[in-house]
């Protein structure tokens, strides 16, 4: 008798082979047989109408604090999500002197919009070395597996002290020390290594994340640690200016060590290449025989406006500074008052001098880009739906309809505003690179920008609009499936997952494709110390499966936590079917 098995489901096993009609049967955590399966199962899960995929496996993520305290690893595990990797962009919690772990605290707050509050309320800092980092990890049970990298700003900060935090220059024997710990790091389980070199991401203090100016004598030294383990992913976020030749140093790198190199790929307001210029230089690259690896996202990367989020369009308001410190209820009582509404759409913004005008005016003033978020919202939005245009049809100001469009549902409407990938005002942009194998779907950001995006969906998303609703191109179920499953497990060399077949790693997920829909978002403040974080569920999840046992039910978690660790690169195991 078979642990489980999943019966009569269209089988979309990962590869990108064509759905077909199966059985899985699952024993011991592991896949061991789909096709016919005659023997009965301990547990039977009738799939009849379904589809039945592997675990989709998110590769960008910021659970780094979330992770030591919360088994359930929402949103990511709401849409399907049973693996995820986490300490991307250079941010991250290992190595920790004690002195610094506030400093720490601030750098991911800054970069990612995580409350510092609830930060240092839910973390017990149990290490101080990235190895200890890990074991702190292993010991609390999930929902879904974890995997991180580990992040240049921490060992910056650990080996430099303030000038490394200063983004002041190493000396060989800083490299040497820096190199030495992520080579420890990697031999504890690692994945990689993450560094960010873009302006966008600064501390809570407006201060570049360290190592936004590494030089390549630095950043080549890190990668040949990494080249001695002889395993392990170098992921970087960057604005890829020109005189620095990032495309250079990394196809070096990837040739010498001949390990994956990745970065963010974006039409971005600070990227001086444009997004088709990122993919032609990295194939040149590839072409040499480097191995780069372009992260995409599967939308605009829309930040998520609302008056108790982090920004709205009266934000630099001066009337909304009177009231910003204000319990909610008192702010909305203000809100509420139509001689306080006047008043604030009457006056002009008051920008702060130290931040980016460029992006300030975006988030406030940017109506054409600004997007009103109701029930049935696409994230690919034509201009005729823009808060200008709308404003229009109706005959008031832009900023009127935000007003009220914000003042809805008792002052929790939202707004959405695509910051960056979504410059041509459509997704057209993506249609050919969800078919390349140089690109991987990425950049969901779970568990971090808490007030301000909620892309951990993404694989919903993908379902529902790139797959099934799209007006325009769409892609096919089955590529949808593998860019998710097979694509971004492989990249960290989790071989032993993202493939329904014997041997693999139970990890499934059964979907009602007609039911499959996005949920609104919502505030929630359910961080510790009562931090705030935007969340979204979905429809259409009947189970989420983990080493064989359901952790979700139709969207609800089942208490049950078979996710761990993962401690380096995995291999495929085997599985017999007992027929």
């Amino acid at each position: 008798m078979h642990d489980m098995v999943i019966r009569g489901g269209t089988v979309v096993d990962g590869t990108g082979s064509a759905p077909f009609v199966a059985d899985v049967a699952i024993d011991g955590g592991l896949i061991s047989a789909v096709g016919t399966v005659q023997t009965k199962g301990r547990e039977e899960i009738d799939a009849a109408g379904l589809i039945v995929t592997p675990g989709f496996v998110d590769i960008h993520t910021h659970y780094d604090g979330q992770a030591t305290w919360d088994p359930e690893m929402g949103p990511s595990s709401w849409h399907g999500v049973t693996t995820v990797v986490m300490g991307n962009c250079g941010v991250g919690f290992a190595p920790a002197k004690k002195d610094r772990h506030d400093w720490l605290i601030g750098l991911m707050e800054g970069v990612e919009d995580i409350p510092g509050t609830a930060l240092a309320e839910g973390m017990t800092w149990n290490w101080e070395t990235f190895p200890e980092y890990l074991d702190e990890l292993e010991r609390l049970p999930r929902t879904i597996d974890v995997g991180t990298h580990v992040p240049h700003g921490a060992v910056r900060a650990y080996v430099m002290g303030q000038r490394g935090a200063d983004n002041e220059a190493p000396t060989e024997t800083d490299i040497a020390q820096m190199s030495k710990i992520v080579e420890e790091g990697l031999r504890a389980g690692a994945l990689g290594f993450s560094t960010s070199r873009t302006v966008l991401h600064k501390s809570v203090d407006g201060v570049l994340v360290p190592g936004t100016t590494a030089t390549e004598e630095e950043l080549l030294g890190i990668g040949r640690a990494m080249g001695r383990v002889g395993y392990g992913v170098f992921e970087m976020a960057s604005d890829l200016k020109r005189e620095w030749n990032e495309f250079d140093w990394m196809g070096k790198l990837s040739r010498e060590t001949g390990l994956p190199v990745t970065f963010a790929a974006l039409q971005s307001i600070a990227k001086e290449m444009p997004l088709d210029e990122q993919i032609e230089t990295m194939r040149a690259e590839n072409a040499k025989g480097a191995n780069i690896v372009a992260q995409i996202a599967l939308r605009g990367n829309g930040i998520i406006m609302a008056w108790q989020g982090t920004v709205h369009p009266f934000l630099f308001k001066p009337a909304w500074a009177e009231i910003a410190e204000l319990p909610w209820e008192e702010k909305l009582t203000h809100l509420k008052d139509p001689a306080f509404k006047a008043r604030m759409l009457a006056e002009e913004s008051v920008y702060p001098e130290s931040d980016t005008p460029l992006v300030l005016r975006a988030i406030t003033d940017g109506h054409f880009i600004h997007f009103e978020m109701d029930d049935d919202f696409n994230y690919e939005p034509t201009q005729a739906e823009t808060v200008l245009a709308r404003a229009a049809a109706a005959g008031v100001t832009p900023h009127e309809y935000s007003y009220d469009m914000l003042m809805k549902d008792e002052g929790k409407g939202f707004i959405y505003f695509p910051l960056l990938n979504y410059a041509d005002g459509n997704l057209n942009f993506l249609e050919s690179l969800q078919e390349s194998d140089d690109t991987v779907n990425s950049l969901s950001d779970g568990g971090a920008h808490c007030g301000t995006i909620c892309d951990a969906a993404s694989p919903t998303f993908m379902l529902q609009h790139w797959v099934r609703d799209r007006d325009g191109k769409r892609i096919t179920l089955q590529n949808a499936v593998k860019r998710q499953c097979q694509d971004t497990a492989r990249l960290y060399g989790l071989n032993d997952r993202g493939v329904l077949a014997p041997g693999y790693l139970a990890d499934v997920n059964l979907i009602d494709m007609e039911k499959l829909k996005l949920g609104k978002p919502w505030l929630a403040f359910d961080l510790p110390a009562g931090g705030k974080r935007l969340l979204q569920k979905a429809d259409g999840y009947v189970a989420t499966i983990k080493n064989g046992q359901v952790t979700f039910r139709n969207g609800e978690c089942q208490g049950v936590y078979p996710g761990g660790l993962i401690r380096g690169p995995q291999t495929q195991q085997y599985a017999i079917a007992a027929e």
